[in-house]
């Protein structure tokens, strides 16, 4: 199958699994189609799929993953000693892990085609991302605590797992509190990458987003959380800082420089 057939393939694969969106008209322009699958996708309840749905799936994400461009360390130059940054899509970099700034159902983002990073990573690696999540989920029997880490497949992201860290949410101010559990975020992550003998990890801006934590504070957290770690522990843990943001580059950039 060509990319469009292929899109149009699983668009009438999900419209099908979902009686209330048969009266869904699938658009002409691939751009459109691209928009639509992604919608699918992000609405879909974590549940099984048939071979037919992932094989195409697979051929689909992956010619996605290679229009984009595939970024590894060696292509991201080093502002400090085990230390880079970046400023792309994170679902680009090939590290061996990525970090998702998740929510606290650990399910993805369920708004479709939302601007949300967890959105982006669940969206780019396919259907099967969610289903371990949820059977993780299942499993733990609660909500996943704020601070913490889960590591999963990455499935059709270049890189070969995901970090799942849940980041504090600020409604007004920033207490103590918040500030210390952001920095268990990172430090979660930190240690589930070595535990699991990875290489390195590529952080996003956890918590700057949707939960509001203020943009250059976080960022000092993030460093400094990172640069103890790296002190204390000499593992070779390459750590990738990766924003998106122009105002998180310059934070970050002043930082490490």
């Amino acid at each position: 199958m060509t990319q469009t057939e292929r899109l149009t393939y699983l668009i009438k694969y999900l419209l099908s699994e979902n009686n209330e969106l048969s009266s869904i008209d699938i658009p002409e322009k691939d751009a459109e189609k691209k928009r639509l699958l992604r919608s699918l996708m992000n609405i879909r309840p974590p549940k099984t799929a048939s071979r037919d749905f992932l094989e195409a799936q697979d051929a689909y994400l992956q010619e996605e993953c290679i229009k984009k461009g595939v970024i590894s360390l060696s292509d991201i130059p080093t502002v400090q000693p085990g230390i880079y940054l970046w400023q792309g899509d994170i679902t680009r970099l090939s590290a061996d892990a990525i970090v998702n700034a998740a929510n606290s159902t650990m399910l993805g983002c369920f708004v479709p085609c939302h601007g949300c990073i967890d959105n982006a990573i669940h969206s780019a690696a396919g259907i099967e991302l969610r289903l371990e999540c949820s059977r993780i989920m299942q499993k733990q029997k609660t909500e996943e605590p704020t601070g913490k880490a889960k590591i999963t497949k990455a499935y059709h992201l270049p890189c070969r797992y995901i970090l799942h860290t849940v980041g504090p949410i600020i409604y007004e101010t920033v207490t103590e509190k918040d500030c210390n559990l952001l920095s268990d975020c990172y430090r979660s992550c930190l240690e589930l990458a070595a535990a699991y003998q990875l290489k390195s990890i590529a952080f996003c801006c956890i918590s700057t987003g949707e939960f509001h934590f203020p943009h250059e504070k976080a960022a000092k957290i993030a460093v400094q959380t990172v640069q103890d770690y790296q002190k204390k522990n000499q593992n070779g843990l390459e750590v990738v800082f990766n924003v998106f943001k122009d105002i998180d580059y310059e934070i970050y950039k002043q930082l490490l420089e």
